[in-house]
């Protein structure tokens, strides 16, 4: 990831004044929907962009050690190698951008990496996932352990009753201390956009997110009726921009929940490209957190390689 975001004091005096234009909102979001997108070549070059951005989740009940071995091996090798090979870019070492998963997976996932050789970090959610509803307490010690097992990043929920009920301040010092429970790991923040009520508390919630010192804020939990929209993905997009334009920190953006197809990634890949600029179109700034996202892509490769769609048994599994 980039440099770590050292935050800044709260300014309740911004947070109060921020209001949303959620008419023209969605007319910029429909806009970018509707743009015309790249074909061939430069279609397969963003995609495997969009590859390298991903990171590979899995948040189930049901998860075992064996499932989380798979995951980190697709992770290592998202494209068939043959693919890849005909596309000339089997030298460019293409893995996607990380494995997320669950605490008590953390282990199973670092050591899964390190016996294939693989140095993708490994992520983990934390703080009482997905609703953030556990004493404070528990939620740092939950921090505390995912990082001690060896994770590099973490993806903290906030407590969303705090955003709605407007008390920013304590929003803010929650989020201070999961960042000083996270030590070297950096943090991602999930705003938990489908409860927060409004676009103005979703750019409200960025900005204290972003002044406590998160590396990247979140849309989503995956968990929610409503995860990762292109409206709110501008409204947090705009917040990035002018809390860099203010301070100068870069803050990188993970939109999560619900992105399944390769389409919707090149929609992503455009929407970061046109509101935040070319810098922040890389793993260091960019994420998209999905488990089914890399299976379409992967089939689309394939497409663009040999003309034909792939049947099942041709593609290895997720």
């Amino acid at each position: 990831m980039s440099g770590r975001n050292p935050g800044t004091d709260l300014d309740l005096a911004w947070i109060s004044r921020a209001q949303v234009n959620q008419p023209a909102v969605l007319r910029r979001a429909e806009q970018i929907q509707t743009r015309r997108t790249v074909k061939k070549d430069w279609q397969a070059a963003w995609l495997l962009r969009a590859v390298t951005c991903i990171d590979l989740t899995t948040l189930s009940g049901d998860d075992t050690p064996s499932n989380i071995h798979r995951l980190c091996f697709k992770a290592k090798r998202p494209i068939r190698d043959d693919l890849l090979q005909e596309l000339k870019v089997e030298d460019l070492g293409i893995t996607n951008g990380a494995v997320c998963v669950y605490p008590a997976r953390v282990g199973d996932a670092v050591r899964a990496l390190k016996e294939i050789g693989c140095n993708i970090p490994v992520a983990s959610v934390a703080t009482g996932f997905p609703a953030g509803q556990t004493p404070l307490k528990t939620r740092l010690e939950e921090v505390r352990l995912a990082v001690e097992d060896g994770a590099s990043e973490i993806d903290i929920v906030i407590n969303r009753t705090l955003a709605l009920t407007g008390q920013w301040e304590a929003l803010y010092k929650e989020i201070r201390l999961f960042r000083q429970a996270c030590g070297d790991a950096h943090m991602k923040t999930i705003l938990g956009i489908g409860e927060l009520g409004s676009l103005t508390n979703v750019y409200r919630a960025s900005l204290v997110a972003m002044m406590a010192g998160s590396d990247f804020i979140k849309t989503s939990t995956g968990k929610e009726g409503v995860n990762a929209t292109y409206p709110v993905a501008l409204v947090m997009a705009r917040a990035i921009r002018d809390f860099y334009w203010k301070t100068g920190t870069k803050v990188g953006f993970k939109p999560a929940g619900g992105i399944r197809s390769a389409k919707e990634a090149l929609v992503w890949l455009s929407l970061i490209k046109e509101e935040l600029g070319d810098e922040w179109l890389n793993a260091q700034l960019f994420r998209i957190g999905a488990s089914s996202l890399l299976g379409d892509i992967e089939r689309q490769i394939y497409h663009h390689v040999t003309g034909r769609y792939a049947a099942h048994h041709d593609l290895p599994m997720a």
